[in-house]
């Protein structure tokens, strides 16, 4: 089967992508403390900012060749700029990224797909999140699994990131009557129902980003 350009995401486009992100995590900095306010410590907005605002700095000063040292200095930069459970995850998520990646130059949807579990497998490890624990789990799991379906279905990429920010976003909503199980949440027991998860909030907007910079390239 013939790969189309399209279907490719260079170092470049994952770059952009990150980019994307931070602009975005930025933008909706205020919503994104207001989420955690109500259940969590009030700084997941400030936090992602921050982080993702190292991140682009990071990358600013030079590219990295290959994909896994791409998301590995993501990680890294994550984990030590970024307070709370949020660094220690999204650092997981994109180590784990850059380990299953290898040392290519670009990814397919198959393989970013492949990258992206393993990036969510790290985080389960770490967090022994489940799904319907109220946490980022709920957004990432689902948009994985349509993200694989898609590619099995064999449509382009660009369809295929648009499923999976599509069923993020149902991820990220239907944490709103959750009883969260997991993290500081957890501790206000029925009190956490009837808001959304910051994390699932925040990783609706990666994978919306994601879909975003695929379509435009």
């Amino acid at each position: 089967m013939t790969i189309m350009s399209d279907d490719i995401l260079t170092i470049d486009r994952l770059a952009d992508w990150l980019e994307a992100f931070e602009a975005a995590v930025t933008e909706q900095r205020a919503w994104l403390t207001e989420l955690d306010s109500a259940i969590g410590d009030a700084d997941h907005g400030a936090n992602m900012a921050r982080g993702m605002a190292a991140v682009t700095a990071k990358l600013e000063q030079g590219r990295p060749a290959t994909v896994d040292e791409l998301f590995k200095a993501v990680g890294m930069t994550l984990v030590s700029s970024v307070g709370g459970a949020s660094g220690p995850l999204y650092g997981t998520l994109f180590l784990r990224m850059g380990m299953a990646a290898g040392a290519v130059p670009s990814l397919d949807g198959s393989a970013l797909a492949a990258a992206l579990r393993a990036g969510l497998d790290g985080i389960v490890a770490r967090g022994k999140a489940e799904a319907g624990d109220k946490t980022m789990f709920d957004a990432i799991a689902p948009a994985i699994d349509a993200m694989d379906a898609s590619i099995a279905a064999g449509v382009s990429l660009a369809d295929a990131t648009r499923a999976a920010a599509d069923a993020a976003a149902a991820g990220r909503d239907a944490t709103l009557p959750l009883v969260a199980r997991k993290g500081r949440a957890s501790y206000l027991g029925e009190r956490s129902a009837g808001h959304l998860d910051p994390g699932a909030a925040s990783a609706a907007i990666l994978f919306e980003t994601l879909a975003e910079t695929v379509s435009r390239t």
